[in-house]
């Protein structure tokens, strides 16, 4: 984990020494386009930190919930409500398909909330304009499925297994602004998990994925 926290580290901070030292040798002047790329990279930066932070304390079991009854419905309304404008931006169709009643269940609406932005995030980046991705949840057994769909670019079989694993990238070329740094499904999944859930993947190149997980059902 070092090496590959070594690793994703060095760009960022190349580009910040890059431009601070251009700077000071007057070969760029501190222009508000200047500032804005530095601006961009520190908050690559603090974005990174932040989720090995949650990373770190997710594989040592010392993530915190505040798990209490919530109402599902308002939850996944109010988060896909958050990032309906970006995909928009985008030319893309952000909706949630849900029942009029879905049981109560017991959860960290923060963390759900986290791993609902974090799904639907990664279908708008993987969806072209004109694409459609779709939240939807429904009661199945014991517990509270939830899923992202989406009709974007999918995931070719090979990489399914390892899609939740931390720094994996489907695409290698994907550049860290657009693609991340391959921890947020390696977070999801842990998030998911503390609430004693799972989380899947189903998907066809050219056709899209659907990200599932749930959730026990309150008793």
């Amino acid at each position: 984990m070092i090496a590959d926290v070594a690793h994703e580290l060095r760009t960022p901070l190349s580009n910040l020494k890059g431009y601070l030292e251009a700077i000071h040798d007057g070969v760029v002047k501190p222009e508000p386009d200047t500032l804005r790329s530095l601006d961009e990279e520190a908050n690559l930066l603090s974005r990174l930190v932040d989720d090995l932070q949650e990373l770190s304390l997710a594989e040592a079991g010392e993530l915190r919930l505040d798990c209490r009854k919530r109402d599902t419905i308002k939850l996944l309304k109010q988060t896909v409500a958050v990032r309906q404008s970006q995909a928009a931006a985008k030319g893309i169709s952000l909706s949630a398909d849900l029942p009029k009643k879905l049981p109560l269940v017991n959860i960290d609406a923060y963390r759900i909330s986290q791993v609902l932005l974090n799904l639907i995030d990664n279908a708008v980046t993987h969806t072209p304009p004109g694409g459609v991705v779709t939240v939807a949840a429904r009661k199945l057994d014991n517990c509270l499925e939830i899923s992202v769909e989406d009709t974007g670019e999918g995931i070719p079989a090979e990489d399914l297994p390892n899609v939740f694993e931390r720094f994996y990238r489907v695409d290698k070329s994907r550049a860290r602004a657009t693609g991340g740094a391959g921890l947020g499904l390696a977070i999801a999944k842990y998030l998911v998990e503390a609430h004693n859930g799972e989380i899947n993947v189903q998907s066809e190149p050219g056709k899209g994925s659907r990200f599932t997980f749930t959730v026990p059902v309150s008793k």
